[in-house]
């Protein structure tokens, strides 16, 4: 992820997925835990992944396998907020694909966190990378920026 000065705005995002935050989300300090945005980032994506691409994480022939992450946080955000992950694809290559996100609270135009995470595509028994499959690799293309 390229460092900004500003937040991105969610119109700057291919795919949005809308959250809740729980209760058990937030820490001692009364804003949800650094540690549950990589969450944010993971159920977005799977949520792309299933509705988009067709994944089947129990009986397909690869898995994505994160292997990358970060996060940079602009304003914090606790229970009870509603969250937006918003998701792009900042590079595909041929067994990995390079994640963007960002994560704005109720209706906040400008990022509250960025991210990025990188997912490597494994056979599911050598758990050696493979090409990303087509359909997936076709879904993923919509996201590219």
């Amino acid at each position: 992820m390229v460092e900004k000065s500003a937040p991105d705005t969610i119109e700057q995002y291919r795919f949005v997925h809308n959250l809740s935050t729980r209760w058990m989300d937030n820490d001692v300090y009364g804003h949800v835990n650094n540690v549950n945005y990589y969450s944010f980032f993971d159920t977005a994506v799977g949520a792309f992944l299933i509705r988009h691409a067709g994944l089947d994480y129990e009986n397909d022939p690869c898995v994505a396998w994160v292997v990358d992450t970060r996060c940079s946080y602009f304003k914090s955000i606790a229970f009870p907020d509603e969250v937006k992950v918003g998701v792009r694809v900042a590079r595909l290559g041929n067994s990995s694909v390079h994640y963007e996100l960002g994560i704005f609270k109720n209706d906040d135009p400008q990022a509250c966190a960025q991210g990025h995470f990188v997912h490597v595509y494994v056979d599911r028994t050598t758990q050696r990378p493979v090409p990303i499959p087509q359909s997936t690799r076709h879904a993923l293309s919509e996201l590219t920026v």
